[in-house]
């Protein structure tokens, strides 16, 4: 059995694009606060949370190589989930796909709003705040109606601007790090470890949102594996030395620190290192929504195709072969929620949906399987 590629789309992603977006989905604003949380439950032992994060991720990420590289259609979760057990599964998955999606850009968008109003109060008045989000969603929009290709290298620009200031900290914290900061360390209990994994999944989050363009990737039964490989080891080891380095340097004070990676800027180059670290945490909430935006729509536009939503959604344009129907509808709604909640009650949202995506599609793997489902 096959699950043929879809006509009319361009296949533009290369692995390169599509580690990028994966990473860029990944590193959200997680990692700017969660270090010094799961330092106040395991102390210098956080990293191995971390570790233990990361090999959960990284097998969730086995199962998500293994289906697209055997379904090679736009969905993500909701294709995989629909070739393994069928529309009515594959329709609820999507729903699901969708509302974590869009609720999740809301949500992110959120906080990129909060740390730029950081910079420019007004933008925390209601009116100016309202504006932004819609020009926010305007430019998104309209860079991806050009076509995925544009998308996709745009998507590669922000992940290398928000990449680049946090690896220069955490190889600038590595390099300070007192030894006498990690005394005391002990292997943590399975119940502490538990409750640190658990809170770090949210900054693990995402991996299942950038495979959502799969029908516009080249040659997908190397490039999915490939990609979902290189960006969970680029993520794992960011995250791990950020975490190292935050101990190293801060110590004890690490776990009563608000804004942990600021603290850890400041301590090594001053008050511009606490500026730069709010600048690169606004950088990385907006590259999650550039990735949003590339891979979203998508779903929506799979969901119009297999007749779960109205047909216009899955109007492709004959020039830049973009679905543009469907990304101009999910900026509608991400910019409305945005504007109407917080991001607290988003988020939550989000999560649950997520996780239940993952058990959806762990087995899906297995029943693709089972089925021998390949591409043709």
């Amino acid at each position: 059995m096959s699950a043929a590629p879809e006509p009319g789309l361009a296949r533009a992603i290369t692995t390169r694009a599509l580690a990028a977006n994966v990473v860029n989905m990944i590193v959200g604003s997680g990692i700017f606060v969660l270090p010094a949380a799961v330092a106040g439950l395991l102390g210098p032992a956080a990293v191995v949370a971390y570790a233990v994060c990361a090999l959960i991720v990284a097998l969730i990420g086995l199962c998500f190589a293994e289906c697209g590289s055997r379904v090679a259609v736009s969905g993500g979760p909701y294709a995989y989930i629909e070739a393994a057990f069928g529309p009515y599964a594959g329709v609820l998955a999507g729903a699901l796909a969708y509302l974590s999606n869009v609720v999740g850009s809301a949500a992110v968008a959120n906080v990129l709003l909060a740390a730029l109003a950081g910079f420019w109060p007004v933008l925390a008045e209601p009116v100016p705040r309202a504006v932004a989000f819609v020009a926010l969603y305007v430019l998104l929009a309209g860079m991806n109606l050009r076509g995925v290709a544009a998308g996709a290298r745009f998507v590669e620009f922000v992940t290398l601007a928000k990449l680049l200031p946090l690896v220069l900290l955490a190889i600038l914290g590595v390099a300070h790090a007192d030894a006498a900061n990690f005394a005391g360390w002990q292997w943590p209990s399975a119940a502490e470890l538990g409750a640190a994994t658990l809170l770090l999944a949210f900054a693990f989050l995402g991996i299942e949102a950038a495979l959502q363009p799969s029908g516009e990737v080249r040659d997908p039964a190397r490039t999915v594996p490939r990609a979902i490989a290189i960006g969970l080891l680029a993520v794992a080891g960011l995250y791990g030395a950020l975490q190292f380095a935050a101990q190293g340097v801060l110590g004890t004070a690490l776990a009563t620190e608000d804004e942990p990676l600021a603290a850890l800027a400041i301590a090594l180059v001053g008050t511009p290192g606490g500026t730069l670290v709010v600048i690169a945490a606004a950088i990385s909430t907006f590259g999650y929504v550039v990735s949003d935006m590339l891979g979203s729509p998508r779903v929506a536009y799979a969901l119009a195709r297999d007749g779960a939503l109205p047909a216009a959604l899955a109007r492709v344009h004959p020039a830049t072969r973009a679905p543009g129907n469907a990304i101009v509808a999910h900026a509608t709604v991400a910019c409305a929620l945005a504007i109407a909640a917080g991001f607290e009650a988003l988020a939550l949202v989000t999560v649950v949906a997520t996780l239940l995506l993952y058990v959806g599609s762990a087995l899906a793997t297995l029943q693709l399987r089972r089925r021998d489902v390949r591409l043709e």
